[in-house]
Parts: structure tokens; C-alpha cells; sequence
């Protein structure tokens, strides 16, 4: 079964090019994990501090994996200073 994931982000004012940079950083080692089948960053194109990752996984097991590797813990940090609110993740299945 494939994992979809959607994880939403708003920068805190005057943050947008620090949380971008941050995601865009994430992409490449993220794609390199066993089970990514896709990991893409989009912009609002009316809204510069909203941004949204669109992931699809094989399996739950390889995300959960995906959350302990040294580039999320680095992203996470980083997170914690530039969102103006937590960030929205949800997890979707095709039935």
C-alpha cells in the first residue's frame, strides 16, 4: 500500500527564503531513502509564506524511518525557528 503525505508549511514573516531553502535541502537526501517514490516542494504562487511538500512513500515503515534520518532532525530545528505555526501533516491512502 502507498503512502501519501502533504505536509504544510507558513513562514513566519520575513522567513520564506530560510524555510524554503530548508525544504528545498531535504529533497535530495530524502529522495535517496529507501520506500521515497516522490518528494516535491510547491509555493502558494498568491502567497510566498505557504508551502506544501507532496511525498508518496511505500509503506508507513519507510516514512517512519524517513523522520529519524539526520536531514529531518536538522529540517525539524531549523522548523522551529521559521514557521509562524505548526506544521500540518497528513498521511492519505488510495482504497
Amino acid at each position: 500500500m502507498t503512502l501519501h503525505v502533504i505536509a504544510r508549511f507558513r513562514a513566519a514573516p520575513g522567513q520564506e527564503d530560510r524555510l524554503r531553502t530548508a525544504l528545498e535541502a531535504m529533497i535530495e537526501p530524502t529522495l535517496a531513502e529507501p520506500g521515497c517514490l516522490f518528494y516535491q516542494l510547491f509555493t502558494d504562487p498568491n502567497d510566498s509564506a505557504a508551502m506544501v511538500l507532496v511525498e508518496r512513500w511505500s509503506s508507513a515503515v519507510d516514512l517512519d524511518a524517513h523522520f529519524g534520518t539526520p536531514h529531518f532532525l536538522h529540517v525539524r530545528s531549523v522548523l522551529e525557528t521559521v514557521l509562524a505555526e505548526p506544521m500540518g501533516i497528513d498521511r492519505l491512502v488510495a482504497e
